[in-house]
């Protein structure tokens, strides 16, 4: 049976949470506990010659920064070892020795920062690089094995790789015979048939002396569950498998390490100690990850769902003008397909520009609204308390001048709006119910609501709504930018309404009963009730003169002496 061994890589892979700045007291109590765990392999950090000595951070200029951190502890944990000694909790039998191992991304560290292995406090150097460089970051690889150390070549996106490109990687890995070579799955694309695949290519033509190593993301939920099959694929070649503590790392995460110990003691005869992960875990960890909590997230899905750079999901997702299912589709568009996981500035620009011209269509839903008008008064319904409150001023006023009815954001249960605008889709789920109660009433008289959304919101599957894009519809200095109300009236003032009467904007307020549906509080506007007042009325002033707007209910985004007396 091929040898296993663990591998630690929390304080690399963990540093892209925060920027490796551990602080150096938790740099030295993860090392002890990762010690006292027993795993065979401690990767330390980062040998990055760009970024500066700190003895607070695990990312290092040279070989000779990292004895400057660990140093007196190493020295110490020696001497305890050869008295059989341990930490408390720790048995006297327990070995307290691991491989120690550093990463450079290639390209990042030049060879005369690395001293040789004889003096150095590490013994292992693992190497990164991409599939287009590979020759010269073998032949890099070659020249740290020269000074002494056991060298593990790491494919990063292992999932690039043809079967031809990957035989001739091997070739030239052969000659160099490194201690090991790594399956990267760097974007999390890998299911367990994807990785056994690869994992079989490399174990039919590797040179027996070299292991194999798997290092997975969780991009899709499958670190965890990769790395079981790894370990289960009956290499012939001993297998070196990654993980790091409570899976902290970068994007999604990696296979957590107390889950892999507790497999591999299960399954695999090994007994990691898996309580001085937990330790390290509770006393370390935790801090960074109420901050900046890593694992499974929506972003990640998706890039590992379309096979592409997560800074595309950012970009995408940072205009905040598409729903989630338009996110999704726009990514699946990403041409060409050699760009979408070496991520291009340019082709991103251009792929949410293409997506957006074939999506939206915002001269034809103004025209659409604008037929539907069709002359008549308009009526706004906010979803303030008053539209309760002075229903009785609210039908008085429908029943004299019979408006075009628009609500914001809510379905009144005693009005009946021609349509319901909506710009959140959180908004739109909890009104779904009653928008199909309505359309149910109103299918045969034809009286149920129209609806209108920015281009955020995912609608109900097989409706056809009047869609606007968001982006063009943001207020750009007021505080809250996605002010439906302001949206609305933008929207109104193109198809050429100069004459809005509005009910139910009560204004913003520090108590409770500021929505008719106290469901729709949000406490960080609450707090900043009477500036958010202050903020609409100067937007309504300054990019709205030009409209005639009439409230019918008391509103504080009146004019400030006459909301003075307003229903609160």
């Amino acid at each position: 049976m091929s040898e296993i061994q663990l591998l630690d890589c929390t304080l690399r892979d963990g540093g892209y949470v925060n920027d490796w700045e551990f602080g150096h007291d938790n740099l030295v109590r993860i090392y002890e506990r990762l010690l006292d765990s027993g795993v065979d392999i401690i990767e330390l950090g980062f040998l990055d010659d760009r970024r500066p000595f700190d003895l607070n951070r695990s990312i290092f200029p040279n070989t000779a920064s990292i004895r400057e951190i660990w140093g007196e502890t190493a020295g110490m944990t020696a001497r305890l070892g050869q008295l059989g000694l341990g930490r408390e909790g720790v048995g006297p039998s327990k070995a307290r020795s691991a491989h120690l191992t550093a990463m450079i991304d290639y390209g990042t560290c030049d060879i005369k920062n690395i001293e040789p292995a004889e003096t150095s406090f590490v013994d292992t150097i693992r190497v990164i690089f991409k599939e287009h460089l590979m020759k010269e970051a073998l032949d890099y690889c070659a020249e740290l094995k020269n000074k002494g150390y056991l060298v593990c070549a790491q494919l990063v996106s292992v999932t690039t790789y043809t079967e031809e490109s990957l035989k001739r990687l091997i070739e030239i890995v052969n000659r160099i015979e490194p201690f090991a070579l790594s399956m990267v799955d760097t974007y999390g694309l890998l299911d367990p048939s994807k990785l056994l695949w690869i994992n079989r290519i490399i174990d039919s033509c590797l040179s027996e002396k070299v292991k194999i190593g798997f290092h997975a993301h969780n991009n899709l939920q499958l670190a965890y569950a990769n790395s079981m099959a790894f370990l289960a694929s009956g290499n012939r070649h001993d297998m070196i498998v990654d993980g790091t503590l409570y899976g902290m790392g970068k994007s999604a995460g990696n296979a957590p390490l107390e889950l892999l110990s507790m497999h591999l003691n299960q399954n695999y005869g090994k007994s990691y100690e898996i309580a001085p992960m937990l330790e390290a875990i509770e006393e370390s960890l935790m801090d960074f990850y109420l901050k900046s909590p890593w694992g499974y997230k929506m972003n990640f899905y998706l890039s590992a769902r379309n096979k592409c750079h997560p800074s595309y999901v950012r970009d995408f997702s940072s205009k905040q003008n598409l729903s989630i299912s338009m996110l999704d589709k726009a990514l699946s568009e990403i041409e060409p397909d050699e760009k979408k996981l070496l991520y291009d500035r340019e082709a991103s620009a251009r792929a949410y520009r293409d997506f957006r011209e074939s999506v939206f269509d915002d001269e034809a839903s103004l025209e659409e609204l604008k037929e539907k008008i069709a002359g008549r008064k308009v009526l706004l319904l906010g979803p303030g308390k008053n539209v309760r409150l002075q229903r009785q001023r609210i039908e008085d006023f429908i029943e004299k001048n019979a408006p075009f009815v628009i609500s914001i954001n809510f379905v009144p249960e005693k009005l009946r709006p021609d349509f319901v605008f909506v710009t959140k889709t959180n908004r739109y789920r909890e009104m779904e119910p009653l928008l199909l109660q309505k359309e149910a009433a109103g299918s045969k008289s034809g009286m149920a609501p129209g609806i209108m959304i920015t281009s955020n919101v995912a609608c109900i599957s097989g409706k056809n709504p009047i869609l606007f894009e968001k982006s063009l519809l943001l207020e750009e200095t007021a505080q809250m930018r996605d002010n439906p109300f302001l949206m609305l009236l933008k929207i109104l003032r193109k198809i050429g309404v100069m004459r809005v009467s509005c009910a139910g904007f009560d204004g913003y307020s520090s108590r409770e009963d500021n929505y008719l549906n106290p469901g729709m509080e949000y406490s960080f506007i609450k707090e900043n009730a009477s500036s958010m007042n202050r903020d609409i009325r100067s937007a309504l002033r300054r990019g709205f003169s030009d409209m005639e707007i009439e409230f019918v209910t008391y509103s504080q985004y009146q004019a400030e002496e006459d909301s003075l007396y307003a229903g609160f």
